[in-house]
């Protein structure tokens, strides 16, 4: 992977999704000169202005005008470029979903669009702004890779993993404010495959973006408080998935809860189950998200709380999942 990434104490409070995209972009942008970068007039919200500040002749701005928006990306790539676009999540995958299935997807085209203010992190906006079911949009486009970060570190690994992978990229980051998760970017960033962030036999908690800071936080405290091993998967890649280390984990666990800020239909949750019924294996399950409804208005870390996707939602959770019955044999053919 190109580059690399370190940061001090004194750093940590710039280290957003959101902060830590527009330096990588910078990066890429020096070292490779057929990436450009386009947004549809949200330059300093989605920090893509960073890349306009260094290579203005490279930075497009189309105006209010998301479905234009991919449709010029798309002339780019087909030109040659590399195109970086950047708009909020929700504009992204539903505002220009036909552009994005059509234009990038369906000719698989060499585009990368960073998907801001994902999942309820600009909370206060409204429930026309959070993107509750980008998701379950874009994980069902053919030839669409879907990344879904933890933290700012990730996020660079992501931006890095997306220049050096052909085809169309959907990365979901939030509006920023984000917690730190990794130290540095050496952590074994790998697209399609899960980072195991703790160890553990009893239960495992999968989990994405903005989550997976809090399911590792409930997984320390279980530890100290009720015993429990809890292993916590980031699985920062929704589409292609890690199907192995969900397997692994059933297998190991036989408690598996889900956890993700978007609706508990058609995200992280329904693909983990997809993967799990497939298999042919049982184990007890719970998804934890928006439960099929719009998300109450507020600030992000509220909007958390009342949706019991944070470290205390999800200690629940396990708490509840943990009194699920069945037999510890292995005859998965009458498991309960």
């Amino acid at each position: 992977m190109a580059g690399g990434m370190t940061y001090t104490a004194v750093d940590s409070t710039s280290l957003s999704t959101a902060e830590i995209y527009g330096k990588a972009l910078v990066e890429l942008g020096r070292a490779h000169p057929e990436v450009v970068a386009l947004t549809a007039d949200l330059a300093k919200s989605t920090k893509i202005g960073d890349f306009q500040k260094e290579f203005p002749d490279r930075f497009f701005n189309v105006g209010i005008a998301e479905q234009n928006l991919f449709g010029v990306a798309a002339g780019m790539a087909k030109a040659g470029l590399v195109p970086f676009l950047s708009t909020f999540s929700q504009f992204a995958s539903l505002r220009a979903a036909d552009q994005l299935s059509t234009d990038l997807c369906y000719q698989n085209i060499n585009a990368k669009v960073i998907a801001t203010h994902s999942g309820t992190s600009f909370g206060q906006a409204g429930s026309t702004h959070h993107a509750i079911t980008d998701l379950a949009v874009t994980r069902s486009m053919p030839n669409l890779t879907v990344i879904c970060p933890a933290d700012g570190v990730e996020t660079y690994n992501a931006v890095m993993a997306a220049y050096e992978t052909p085809g169309p990229f959907y990365i979901r980051i939030n509006r920023g404010f984000d917690r730190v998760l990794y130290k540095d970017s050496d952590y074994g960033f790998e697209i399609g495959k899960a980072v195991t962030v703790t160890e553990g036999t009893d239960l495992t908690i999968i989990a994405c973006g903005s989550c997976v800071f809090q399911a590792v936080q409930a997984a320390d405290f279980l530890e100290k408080a009720d015993g429990l091993k809890i292993r916590v998967l980031d699985m920062h890649t929704i589409k292609p998935i890690d199907k192995e280390a969900i397997i692994k984990a059933v297998m190991d666990t036989r408690r598996i809860i889900t956890v993700e800020d978007h609706n508990v239909l058609g995200g992280l949750g329904s693909a983990v189950a997809e993967v799990v019924v497939e298999s042919g294996k049982g184990c007890a399950f719970k998804k934890l998200g928006v439960p099929d409804k719009f998300a109450p208005i507020g600030l992000h870390e509220d909007i958390m709380a009342d949706l019991g996707i944070d470290a205390n939602g999800i200690i629940a959770a396990v708490r509840e999942v943990m009194k699920a019955d069945f037999e510890l044999d292995d005859d998965w053919d009458d498991e309960v």
